[in-house]
């Protein structure tokens, strides 16, 4: 009998513990996909695959390639398309999914928090409550809502350097979680941060309980709508799906991808547009010349 091969969407903490539960598993062969959003993932217990898959039909000839039975996505909470092209490729390969979600963070009652839809709404808000020092947490990639507030400092503080910043007063910090609430203490007393904006990714509260501490307020984006079907929010929790799933029907490997069974020119979950440059309006222009850009290193002391 044949081990059971497993396809894991990577690219969060939930997805390496996953790996780690995984790898003493004799009967489950896993191999773990990243996107190539971060330049230096961090090093799995099993094979790895960099890169996208070219679509919804693009995963369903990996997953019949790879004679894979199963399907695990956990991709970050924030991931615009993997989730709705997980669900429709599996659906098409015939194989069982699960979506592996970490839950998200709820406010406290003294939690100074402002919930918006989008980054654009994000920017707008900093604007209407006149932040000048914000701590921008939301990715090197997602930066172009907020370059049009000419008058705010950012400190943009992401995994990866984010090379120039589209942003007219900024400095960047590379760091990777987690972080302490000590070490977010001294990051907000040390940049005067008066407001924090960030995605309810879930996880590591140390920057929340540290910005409740300081007296900083918190511009959240809340998460996108899910994907149905089946999930679950921890580690543990998925290797005991896994383990208690029958593999669907073993996959043939190079077999022609079939016209998708929802019947019309697109798959049934679409993806997103991504986040355009922000809106022009009163007291938000385009960069100045000569924006300031540094970017430092800092050092924890742990590792994710």
């Amino acid at each position: 009998m044949r081990p059971t091969r497993l396809l894991l969407l990577a690219g969060t903490a939930e997805a390496l513990q996953l790996a780690h539960l995984l790898a003493a598993d004799q009967g489950i062969e896993v191999v773990a996909s990243f996107a190539g959003r971060t330049r230096a993932p961090a090093t799995f217990p099993c094979p790895t695959r960099i890169g996208g898959f070219g679509g919804v039909e693009g995963l369903v000839r990996e997953l019949r390639r790879g004679a894979y039975d199963l399907l695990v996505d956990a991709t970050h909470p924030f991931a615009s398309c993997m989730p709705g092209h997980a669900a429709d490729a599996a659906t098409i390969a015939g194989i069982p999914r699960l979506r592996l979600l970490r839950p998200g963070w709820r406010p406290g009652p003294s939690d100074r928090w402002d919930e918006v839809e989008t980054l654009d709404a994000a920017a707008s808000r900093l604007e209407e409550t006149g932040a000048r020092r914000v701590l921008l947490t939301t990715g090197r990639q997602e930066l172009m809502p907020f370059a049009g507030l000419v008058d705010t400092h950012f400190v943009v503080r992401s995994i990866d350097p984010p090379g120039p910043l589209p942003l007219a007063d900024a400095i960047s910090i590379v760091a990777r979680p987690p972080f302490s609430v000590e070490t977010e203490t001294e990051l907000l007393r040390s940049h005067r941060i008066d407001t924090l904006v960030t995605k309810n990714s879930g996880g590591d509260r140390a920057k929340l309980v540290a910005a409740r501490k300081e007296g900083v307020a918190i511009v959240m984006v809340r998460r996108p709508a899910g994907v149905a079907g089946p999930h679950v929010t921890t580690a543990p929790e998925a290797l005991r799906w896994i383990r208690l799933t029958p593999p669907g029907e073993p996959p043939r490997s190079m077999v022609p991808t079939p016209r998708p069974s929802w019947g019309g020119d697109g798959p049934r979950h679409q993806c997103p547009r991504q986040q355009g440059p922000g809106r022009q309006g009163p007291g938000r222009q385009g960069p100045r010349q000569g924006t300031r850009s540094a970017t430092r290193n800092k050092v924890h002391d742990k590792e994710p």
